[in-house]
């Protein structure tokens, strides 16, 4: 039998950081129907404080990709917090990865699969993966990368 994402993420012994409150007018999830869509999340430490930096700057590529699983585990205990069990979460639909990056920095998409390979071990390959958008720009508070994503949850 298949294991739930929350069994797979107590095997994979994932630490969540504190959910971040808002930081502006907008709720950290809303579901509508049968989705949960997640508004951008940064990448938070343990210790409640964020990951900064730029990708082509003072972050390498692979240093912006433990951002993104950063990101991954931050949306994670977001949803958790103002949502629920992550049993609920059918699959992943889609995803918007926002980069902090230099202008001729162009891995965004290798860095954003520190986020989807997150997805992909806690929800499986066939459910924890979505169509995917990774982009570069500057981002507010010089946070290294930007998330945000739309689950389907179980009816």
């Amino acid at each position: 039998m298949e294991k739930s994402p929350s069994q797979r993420m107590e095997e994979l012994n994932l630490q969540l950081p504190p959910a971040p409150p808002p930081a502006g007018v907008y709720r950290p999830v809303l579901v509508v129907d049968n989705f949960l869509y997640v508004s951008g999340q940064g990448p938070v430490n343990l210790d409640g404080s964020l990951m900064t930096g730029r990708a082509g700057d003072d972050l390498d590529e692979d240093q912006a990709k433990l951002a993104a699983r950063q990101v991954g585990l931050t949306m994670l205990s977001t949803i958790t917090t103002h949502f629920g069990s992550l049993d609920k979460i059918k699959r992943m639909v889609k995803v918007l990865g926002m980069v902090n990056c230099t202008p001729d920095f162009g891995k965004q998409p290798y860095v954003i699969n520190g986020f989807s390979e997150l997805m992909a071990d806690i929800f499986g390959k066939e459910h924890g993966i979505g169509a995917r958008s990774a982009v570069g720009m500057m981002l507010p508070g010089n946070i290294a990368v930007e998330i945000e994503a739309i689950f389907e949850l179980h009816k």
